[in-house]
């Protein structure tokens, strides 16, 4: 089958490349590089350099006519979202509008699409969240995740494109990036590994759902591979802190770091814990690398980069 990555070039969409070729999978690879790099690029892969909002993109699906879209590119950080909201939307809703008209005006057929657990249901009121819980977004990030989601529906009712919709959690492993991302994982292993003293937002007792970006990929694979058209969260139904996080890094790197806070940040909720049971149903999909491993493995990564 061809299929269409975006963002494949970046941290989540270039392990799913790796993993759809080595299925046998044809893929197309549409990544404007701003966060993505090219040394994540797999080279079986068809790559254009450009960015969703473009009118270019019609040109890509009229030469490649890929049956499914993997939609990984995004403006994917929740404080830049709260600094600048239009350009959160510019991306993230606008960019999704235009893959879709490309995708109905040339027979694509279905849409896997990277949403967010961690973001769209806000202050969770039930632990862990199931696909059902209320959503209620506390960042524009959350916000144009959500909508997105409504527009997949209106799309698939409107115009027979079929979708899926992956709400992850807190996706950390090998290729995140600590400077162009908001992965508190990254950032604290690469400060740690550099001898610098990492600072904890708030409390530290906020806590998420970290799960394993190979998880993440076999969750997709689930879905492409049984063809599954519905909603998924994407976890592991555990929480963590971020002071457990911090001092679990400490130990894994050997770092000589303290426990330091500063202010809290805007747009962040307090807690967040996916539960996973529909996809397990339906895809027989779970978690399957625990925290300590998947952590040390990203270690390991940090370290050999």
């Amino acid at each position: 089958m061809k299929i269409l990555v975006t963002g494949g070039a970046g941290f989540i969409g270039s392990h799913l490349v790796d993993r759809l070729i080595e299925e046998g999978h044809e893929v197309v690879v549409v990544d404007n590089l701003s966060t993505g790099k090219k040394k994540n690029l797999n080279k079986a892969a068809t790559f254009y350099k450009l960015d969703i909002t473009s009118s270019r993109l019609e040109r890509v699906f009229q030469k490649e006519r890929p049956e499914l879209i993997s939609h990984h590119a995004a403006q994917m950080d929740v404080r830049k979202s709260v600094a600048d909201p239009a350009f959160d939307a510019k991306s993230n809703i606008i960019g999704l509008l235009n893959l879709l008209d490309c995708a109905v005006k040339n027979g694509s057929r279905r849409v896997v699409f990277a949403s967010s657990g961690g973001a769209i249901y806000g202050d969770q009121s039930q632990f862990p969240a199931p696909e059902t819980h209320p959503t209620h977004p506390l960042s524009p990030y959350g916000v144009s995740k959500l909508s997105s989601e409504h527009y997949l529906y209106y799309y698939q009712k409107v115009c027979g494109l079929d979708y899926t919709a992956l709400r992850y959690g807190n996706v950390y492993g090998p290729r995140q990036d600590p400077h162009g991302e908001a992965g508190v994982v990254a950032i604290f292993t690469r400060m740690m590994l550099n001898g610098e003293q990492p600072f904890i937002n708030g409390t530290g007792n906020q806590t998420r759902d970290y799960v394993y970006v190979n998880d993440v990929v076999e969750a997709n694979m689930a879905v492409i591979n049984k063809k599954i058209n519905d909603t998924f969260n994407i976890g592991t139904g555990k929480e963590t802190s971020v002071n457990q996080l911090f001092h679990a890094l400490a130990k894994i790197t050997s770092a000589d770091v303290k426990e330091v806070h500063g202010p809290e940040k805007k747009g962040e909720q307090m807690r967040s814990c996916l539960d996973f049971s529909k996809i397990y149903e339906a895809g027989e999909w779970e978690a399957v690398v625990p925290l300590e491993e998947g952590l040390s493995h990203t270690v390991d990564w940090f370290r050999k980069k």
